[in-house]
């Protein structure tokens, strides 16, 4: 029973799973988008002009499949309580969660689109290959910069994210932080 209850979220913490996607996620969308932006200035001749954006491909590929867990994970577990926050925070909060969950999942189909658009398919890893589903070489400039000019909005959505949980944790002096790096915070 023990087990159980760490592995899912409590009235007052989050479980073991829901802890490690969020910062599993969270390490992972920042090495994405510093390698995006690393990405940009490689030239036709660096080692790294094919191996750099298959890596991002395959990462990105992993990412959406976690996505998917985290989004079902928050679905059937119950999220903890966080009476303690003023109903205008808790109104901000879940809007910003589910913009991240939205903006991610947009972001996730752009880089697909921008990899498929010219007919080819995306290997992860050279495990498996995800499929192109239409081709259509016009469509990739505009994709590509509709995915960067989603990135900049993740991340900032991201830095606000950060921003308030640090406020919570250091002005407010709650637990919202807390929750999300232990198991036995009490509310």
């Amino acid at each position: 029973m023990k087990l159980k209850t760490q592995m899912r979220n409590t009235k007052n913490s989050y479980g073991i799973v829901a802890r490690l996607l969020h910062w599993v996620m969270a390490i992972v969308i920042f090495g994405m988008f510093a390698l995006g932006l690393w990405m940009h200035n490689l030239s036709f001749y660096s080692p790294w002009y094919h191996t750099a954006p298959n890596i991002h491909k395959s990462i990105g590929i992993l990412l959406f499949f976690t996505l998917i867990a985290r989004i079902v994970w928050r679905l059937i577990n119950p999220k903890p309580d966080n009476n303690y926050l003023k109903p205008f925070e808790r109104k901000v909060s879940h809007l910003v969660h589910w913009a991240m969950y939205v903006i991610l999942f947009v972001l996730m189909a752009t880089g697909y689109l921008i990899s498929t658009l010219g007919g080819r398919s995306v290997s992860v890893f050279d495990l498996f290959d995800v499929p192109s589903v239409f081709e259509n070489k016009a469509l990739e400039k505009l994709v590509g910069f509709s995915h960067e000019l989603i990135a900049f909005c993740l991340i900032g959505l991201v830095v606000l994210h950060a921003a308030a949980a640090l406020k919570h944790h250091f002005i407010d002096g709650d637990v919202t932080l807390k929750r999300k790096l232990s198991p036995t915070t009490n509310t």
